[in-house]
């Protein structure tokens, strides 16, 4: 879940800062042409999404193998 919250805001962020470069992901293209309003919402709840998905997935921690595991 952490994972894909990350991607959902770094493609949120990528889509709200690249038109003022005057760049645009052609796969989210048809955002804009929404209208100004639904396509502010889409992408300000794409960064809210990823962020809630970010903060209620578990981290993964990863144990090391010991000795002993790796014995059985």
């Amino acid at each position: 879940m952490r994972k894909i919250g990350i991607y959902a805001i770094i493609i949120g962020l990528a889509l709200i800062i690249l038109p003022y470069f005057g760049l645009t992901l052609r796969l989210f293209g048809m955002i804009d042409e929404l209208g100004e309003t639904p396509a502010w919402a889409i992408k300000i709840g794409l960064v809210v999404l990823g962020a809630i998905l970010f903060f209620i997935g578990k981290p993964s921690n990863q144990q090391p193998v010991t000795e002993e595991d790796s014995a059985e």
